[in-house]
């Protein structure tokens, strides 16, 4: 995910890899992970749902299940993985919409959701980058909306510590690092969102992953 087509980060960082993308995530415990995420974020039905950096769409896909009646939308920059994501989409017959964009310039009008999610998007992101994208997140949502993040965190132990070491070495640099500081909570709420929290920590075999959230008046 980046701003343009020529500086966007694939998944797993180079695009041979993209197709092993699943498979990681089953490593990082991809499904407990993003139900906890789609249950921390309260979806009612009818509402709208963006999934922001969609990937492969095995996180619209879940929401969908969940919550049927909700109407979800995923969002990425990169046309490799959103093949994988449409084929997935196709096999399941489930009804949810892909598009192909930026997380910094989103193709939609404001206020047109209600729940904005993402998973494992923002440490690609550069801190400009990330400013934007949670700008643009805060700008889609509906009076009343909220963000839900799940990406790393700052280790929140030694044994965290150590199993970010790896990560630093495969997935290294600017959007990364400030995640490993512990930035993401300060950036959200300066993009505007309010009682922003880290609400969890949990241990995975590539380090810290925190869960955050923010809203939006209303």
């Amino acid at each position: 995910m980046a701003t343009t087509r020529e500086a966007f980060v694939p998944a797993l960082g180079v695009d041979w890899l993209t197709p092993l993308y699943d498979w990681v995530g089953w490593l990082v415990g991809e499904d407990r992970f993003k139900r906890h995420l789609v249950a921390d974020a309260r979806i009612a039905p009818r509402h709208r749902v963006l999934d922001l950096g969609c990937g492969t769409g095995t996180l619209v896909l879940l929401v969908k299940r969940l919550c049927p009646d909700a109407r979800v939308t995923g969002i990425d920059i990169d046309p490799t993985i959103l093949a994988l994501a449409r084929a997935k989409i196709r096999r399941a017959g489930i009804d949810v919409s892909i598009e192909e964009g930026s997380a910094t310039a989103l193709p939609f009008a404001d206020g047109v959701f209600d729940r904005v999610l993402t998973s494992l998007v923002l440490h690609h992101l550069t801190t400009a980058q990330k400013r934007a994208a949670l700008a643009e997140a805060r700008r889609v949502l509906a009076p009343g909306g909220a963000l839900h993040v799940a990406d790393w965190g700052k280790p929140h132990n030694l044994l965290m510590q150590v199993a970010s070491f790896g990560f630093r070495l495969f997935d290294g640099g600017e959007g990364p690092a400030a995640n490993l500081r512990g930035d993401l909570p300060a950036l959200i709420a300066e993009a505007g969102f309010l009682d922003v929290a880290e609400t969890e920590r949990w241990m995975t075999p590539f380090g810290t992953l925190a869960f955050v959230r923010g809203r939006v008046p209303g």
